[in-house]
C-alpha cells in the first residue's frame, strides 16, 4: 500500500468527526489545521506520485477509482480556495468511505457562501497557530516541488535536465510533461441535485461556458436554471458549430471573447455540444494563455465517446480536415446519454461508426455487444426512449458506452502527442480526410467507408478471413451507414489523400486494419497506386451485394439540415453569424 493510501485511511479513521458539527466554520476549520492526521495527511497527498501508475493501480484496489482524480489535484492543495480544498477532500474521502465522505461534503457546503471559504488554503494555514509549521513548509516547497506551491495548472506537470559541454556551447536537453485528466458516463448531469458541475465552478465564482447553438434551441433553459440554482453566475457564450463552421476563423473569436471575459489560465471553461465545438473549442483553449483547462459536455456520439475526450483540438484548412490544431486533453469529459433524446437520427447514425471503430479494432466484446444491440441503439436513443430502465437496452447502452470509452481512451492517451503512429483509433481515418469534404459526406459516413474498405484490403492480405470481413461489413450497413460512396470512382481523390496522410503520419502510411481476429489490429504500410485503384474496384463488386448497394442513409451534410462542406471548403474565411443573427442554414430537427 503506497504512502498517500495509508494516509488517506489513517485520515478516515483517526480524525475526529465531532468537529465538522461545529457551528463556528473558523474554529473548525482551525480545529482540523492543527491536527497531526490533517498535517500527515497533507504531506501525503502533496508528495504523492500523483502521475505514476503505480497510484493508480493502489486506488483500484482499493475500490476507490472515483476518488484518484481528487487525490491528483490536491497535490496543488496549498494554491487553491478553502472550499475548494474541502469539497475535493470530501470526493477523495468518499471513495475510501461514502459515509464519511457525505459528512465533509456537508461540511464543504457550509464553506461556500461564507468569505472564509474564498480565502487560500495556503494564506489560511499561514495565519494559524500552525503557522510555524506552515511557513517552513512552504519555503521548502519552492525549491524541492513548485508545483505543490506555485502551479499555473493543477493538471499538468513538467520535469526536464541539461547536460553541456565544459564552455556551454553545446547543451543538450530533455523535456517531460505529465497531464491527466477524467472521463465520466453520466445521466442528467444539469439535474439540480446532479453537483458535478457545481462543484467545479462554484468555488471560481463563475462559470465560462460555449455553447453549441442547437444546443442552446433545446437546453439553454435548463443550463441557466441549473447554474442560477447553485448561485454561480454564467457567462454563456453561443457559437453556431456545423462542419462548415470548423474553421481558424471560429478559434479567432472563441479567443476574442476568452480575452473581453478575462479567463484566468487555471479557470476550466466549459464546452456543451458536439463533435465540431469540441474541436475549435478545445482548440481555442489551447492557445489561450498557450494552456488553458476546459471540461467537455458532450452532446452527441461523436463528442461523447470520441472528440470530447480526445486530446486532438483542431479545425479544418485550405479545404483539408483538421489541418491546424494542438493536443490539449480535457480536465473532465462527460458523456450523458440523455442529450441523444433530441439528435437527427442522421447524427445518432453517424456517431456510432466510432463505437464499431474500436470494437473492431480493440475490443471483441464491444463488437458483440454491438451486435446484440443493433439498430435498437439508434430507434430507443441509447435506451432513453420507448424503453423501461430494466430493459436490455437501458444496460446494453449503457456498457457500450463505457466500453467504448474505456477502449478509446485507453489508446487515445497512451500516444498523447502522436508520437509514433500504432494508432488503432485511426482505423477509417487513412483515406477518408481526403474525400470527406469534397463529397460533403458526414464525417461518420467517411470513416465508416473508409472502415468498410480497411476490412476488405485486411481481408485481401490474408490478415482476416472471409467470415471476419463481413461481419465487420454487416455490422456497419446494419446502422444504415456507408460502405460505399461514388466519390471513390475519383480514384486519384483518394490517392491524393494516402499521400498527404503519409505525410502527416512522419512518411509511414500505419493504416490501422482489423488483424488475426476482430478486436486485434495491424498496421499496412505499403500500398502502390496500383494496389490501392484494383482494390477500389474490388471492393465495389462487394458492396454492391449489401442492402441499398452499400449506399448509406442520409449519408451527406445536407441530408441532415447542414451546408454542404463541399461548396464552402475552399472559401476564404467568413464572419460567423451571432446567436441574434438569422442564418441561412435549415434548422435541424435535433442538437
Amino acid at each position: 500500500m503506497t504512502k498517500t493510501t495509508l494516509a488517506i485511511k489513517a485520515f478516515v479513521n483517526t480524525q475526529n468527526r465531532d468537529v465538522l458539527a461545529d457551528l463556528n466554520l473558523n474554529r473548525a476549520i482551525a480545529s482540523l489545521s492543527s491536527s497531526e492526521s490533517f498535517k500527515q495527511l497533507l504531506l501525503a497527498l502533496i508528495e504523492s506520485p500523483a502521475f505514476s501508475e503505480d497510484l493508480g493501480v493502489e486506488f483500484a484496489r482499493a475500490g476507490a477509482v472515483e476518488g484518484i482524480s481528487a487525490c491528483r489535484s490536491l497535490r496543488s492543495c496549498l494554491n487553491i480556495s478553502l472550499n475548494r480544498f474541502l469539497s475535493l477532500l470530501a470526493e477523495l474521502l468518499s471513495a475510501f468511505d461514502p459515509v464519511v465522505g457525505n459528512q465533509w461534503y456537508k461540511f464543504a457546503n457550509k464553506t461556500h457562501d461564507s468569505e472564509l471559504g474564498a480565502q487560500k488554503l495556503l494564506d489560511y494555514l499561514l495565519a494559524s497557530s500552525e503557522k510555524e509549521f506552515y511557513q517552513e513548509l512552504a519555503e521548502r516547497l519552492v525549491v524541492e516541488n513548485p508545483h505543490a506551491i506555485y502551479p499555473t495548472s493543477s493538471y499538468r506537470e513538467s520535469r526536464g535536465f541539461v547536460e553541456s559541454t565544459e564552455d556551454d556551447t553545446t547543451i543538450e536537453a530533455v523535456m517531460r510533461s505529465s497531464t491527466f485528466t477524467s472521463i465520466k458516463l453520466i445521466d442528467n448531469v444539469l439535474d439540480l441535485e446532479q453537483t458535478l458541475l457545481r462543484d467545479r465552478y462554484i468555488s471560481l465564482g463563475r462559470c465560462v461556458c460555449l455553447v453549441d447553438r442547437n444546443v442552446e434551441r433545446f437546453y439553454g433553459e435548463q443550463i441557466e436554471n441549473y447554474f442560477n440554482h447553485h448561485n454561480i453566475p454564467l457567462e454563456k457564450l453561443v457559437y453556431r458549430a456545423m462542419e462548415v463552421d470548423k474553421g481558424i476563423y471560429t478559434v479567432e473569436q472563441m479567443l476574442g471573447d476568452f480575452k473581453r471575459l478575462g479567463v484566468s489560465r487555471n479557470e476550466p471553461v466549459l464546452i456543451m455540444g458536439g463533435g465540431v465545438l469540441a474541436d475549435t473549442g478545445g482548440l481555442a483553449c489551447a492557445l489561450y494563455h498557450r494552456n488553458t483547462p476546459y471540461i467537455m459536455l458532450s452532446t452527441s456520439i461523436v463528442a461523447g465517446i470520441d472528440a470530447g475526450p480526445s486530446p486532438r483540438t483542431c479545425c479544418d484548412g485550405f479545404g483539408y480536415k483538421n489541418l491546424f490544431g494542438a493536443y490539449h486533453p480535457p480536465i473532465l469529459s462527460i458523456t450523458d446519454r440523455h442529450f441523444f433524446k433530441t439528435l437527427h437520427e442522421g447524427w445518432l447514425r453517424h456517431g456510432i461508426i466510432e463505437i464499431v471503430k474500436m470494437a473492431v479494432v480493440k475490443d471483441a466484446e464491444l463488437f458483440c455487444d454491438l451486435e446484440e444491440a443493433g439498430p435498437d441503439l439508434i430507434t430507443t436513443r441509447f435506451g432513453t426512449m420507448d424503453c423501461d430502465g430494466g430493459d436490455r437496452i437501458n444496460t446494453l447502452s449503457q456498457k457500450i458506452l463505457g466500453g467504448a470509452l474505456r477502449s478509446y481512451v485507453a489508446a487515445e492517451y497512451d500516444n498523447l502527442y502522436e508520437t509514433h503512429q500504432c494508432r488503432p483509433h485511426a482505423y477509417g481515418h487513412t483515406w477518408s480526410p481526403g474525400f470527406e469534404i469534397e463529397a460533403g459526406l458526414l464525417h461518420g459516413h467517411a470513416v465508416a467507408i473508409g472502415m468498410g474498405f480497411g476490412a476488405y484490403l485486411s481481408h485481401r492480405l490474408g490478415w482476416i478471413d472471409e467470415k471476419q470481413m463481413h461481419r465487420i461489413l454487416c455490422l456497419i450497413s446494419s446502422f444504415g451507414l456507408s460502405l460505399w460512396h461514388d466519390i471513390l470512382e475519383k480514384k486519384d481523390t483518394l490517392w491524393n489523400s494516402q499521400v498527404k496522410i503519409v505525410q502527416k503520419r512522419g512518411q509511414n502510411l500505419a493504416a490501422p486494419l482489423p488483424k488475426n481476429e476482430i478486436g486485434q489490429c495491424g498496421y499496412l504500410n505499403h500500398l502502390t497506386q496500383d494496389e490501392l485503384y484494383a482494390a477500389i474496384d474490388e471492393y465495389r463488386s462487394i458492396c454492391a451485394d449489401y442492402p441499398r448497394q452499400g449506399l448509406g442513409i442520409d449519408p451527406l451534410c445536407s441530408d441532415v439540415g447542414l451546408e454542404d462542406p463541399s461548396t464552402v471548403g475552399q472559401m476564404s474565411p467568413h464572419p460567423l453569424p451571432t446567436y441574434a443573427e438569422e442564418t441561412t442554414v435549415e434548422a435541424l430537427s435535433g442538437v
